[in-house]
């Protein structure tokens, strides 16, 4: 044998081994260039997943967290000292005050009323926004706005620009979950989770929150054995069909959300069976109490599926605006109304931030609370017991990792009206969740109709005043 094609047996290995290496390589470069701009991020993060609790219908922010006692010693009296008054309705009434207690709590002395008396246990670890400021007073444009930076529907959302711009961290479940409330979807369904013009892998995936939480997601057992045979055949189609229409994505991205679909038949009933958690977790959840109780269970989902690898989870406390109202939107009744749907959000979502902390999960998640827009500081009509849409001024409130927690930044003025101090735009919001997942929201961009998108649009300065 010629010495220069004689190689040993070790040689042969390493030699295999390089290549099933290099093969490897460029799968894994091959699924990255799918997946987006996979784990690139612009600096170091600070979080690596977020759950979005979305309160649908405009929360009244000067009876949650925003106290304002010139509300009381101006109670019935007409506003006069912001200018023309603008209400949704046009229906302007008087100034009335909170029908809620508010009391300072925990170390950081953060208001909170009595409305939510679990989430006021937790304020030392949120970090509240009380000068947020939206572009529209009308829900369904308004809640595009923060789901998507736009007031029109078909932009990306912000869980699409996250799984578009950091990728998957488990192959066998969705990067972006949404969890809409078991009574009702929220005004505008499905396009609150759309992809819009990014490819089509990067939408959301709803669970249903009853029932299956993915319709026909096993095999029926009289079909199994005709499976095989089917996917040899579809995947002949498909790969005919790449090759007579190179560039395509649309095919592509079918493909995985299909090869995801097979995996997540034995990924996902095992991440939303509640029943491995143990009683006194379910308790603390409110499990045991009616009204939290479906609230509570997409909650406790929304923690096992960041434990699995899920990178965003969306969850809806409170649907869209017909009858019956299930959501924040107090016209008629304020107080009714909100304690209606506290009581089915406030345990479950302090549950959660406890949850994540006494799992050591808080410290690298970002929750976001939020909701589209606050109500006015005054009544929608004469001798009412509403308040209107209001974008002038609200409250949301983050906590995780790299905010100052038990912290409160900017302000509303003496009665609620205007965001006064430090005023926040969605823009500046959303540019601050980026940079808590390391990316700068100026270069996380994708071309479309001649134009480099981005979900801040042309906006969005960094809330550096929140940041750790």
């Amino acid at each position: 044998m010629n010495d220069r094609t004689h190689i040993s047996r070790r040689d042969l290995l390493a030699t295999g081994a390089y290549g099933l290496g290099s093969i490897a390589l460029t799968a894994l470069l091959a699924e990255e260039a799918a997946a987006g701009q996979k784990f690139r991020t612009h600096f170091p993060p600070k979080v690596k997943r977020v759950i979005q609790i979305f309160c649908c219908g405009g929360v009244s922010h000067i009876d949650t967290f925003d106290y304002k006692p010139e509300l009381e010693r101006q109670n019935g009296k007409t506003l006069t000292s912001k200018g023309k008054i603008d209400t949704f309705f046009g229906e302007p009434g008087t100034l009335m005050a909170s029908p809620f207690a508010f009391k300072q709590h925990g170390k950081s002395g953060l208001w909170a009323s009595d409305l939510l008396p679990h989430l006021a246990e937790c304020v030392d670890d949120l970090t509240f926004i009380y000068s947020m400021k939206a572009i529209s007073s009308n829900h369904t444009p308004a809640t595009f706005q923060m789901n998507s930076g736009f007031t029109m529907n078909g932009f990306p959302t912000l869980g699409s620009w996250l799984s578009y711009g950091l990728g998957t961290m488990n192959e066998d479940l969705p990067t972006f979950v949404v969890l809409p409330d078991p009574r009702q979807l929220p005004a505008g369904g499905s396009i609150n989770w759309t992809s819009g013009f990014l490819p089509a892998t990067h939408q959301g995936v709803a669970f249903r929150t009853t029932g299956d939480p993915i319709p026909s997601l096993a095999t029926p057992a009289d079909a199994r054995s005709a499976r095989g045979d089917s996917a040899a055949l579809l995947a002949a189609m498909n790969k005919g069909f790449a090759e007579r229409n190179p560039g395509d994505s649309a095919l592509s991205a079918r493909v995985r959300a299909y090869e995801l679909a097979a995996r997540m038949q034995t990924s996902v009933p095992e991440a939303v069976d509640l029943e491995q958690e143990p009683e006194h977790i379910r308790k603390m959840y409110g499990l045991d109490v009616p009204a939290a109780a479906p609230f509570g269970r997409n909650c406790i989902m929304a923690r096992r599926l960041l434990e699995r690898g899920v990178r965003f989870v969306q969850v809806f406390n409170g649907g869209a605006f017909s009858a019956p109202r299930v959501n924040w939107d107090a016209h008629e009744d304020l107080v009714s109304n909100h304690k209606t749907q506290a009581a089915t959000m406030d345990q479950p979502v302090a549950a959660l931030l406890k949850d994540l902390k006494q799992r050591g999960m808080l410290h690298d998640t970002l929750i976001l609370w939020t909701t589209e827009f606050g109500r006015t500081p005054i009544t929608q009509g004469l001798k009412s017991k509403g308040r209107d849409h209001h974008h002038h001024g609200y409250t949301i409130w983050m906590a995780g990792g790299g905010l100052k927690p038990g912290f409160g930044y900017g302000a509303t003025d003496d009665v609620g009206y205007y965001a006064s101090e430090n005023p926040v735009s969605v823009y500046d919001f959303h540019a601050t969740v980026l940079k808590l997942l390391g990316i700068d929201h100026k270069r996380l961009t994708f071309y479309h109709n001649g134009i480099q998108r981005r979900l801040t649009d042309v906006h969005g300065e960094i809330i550096d005043g929140i940041l750790a």
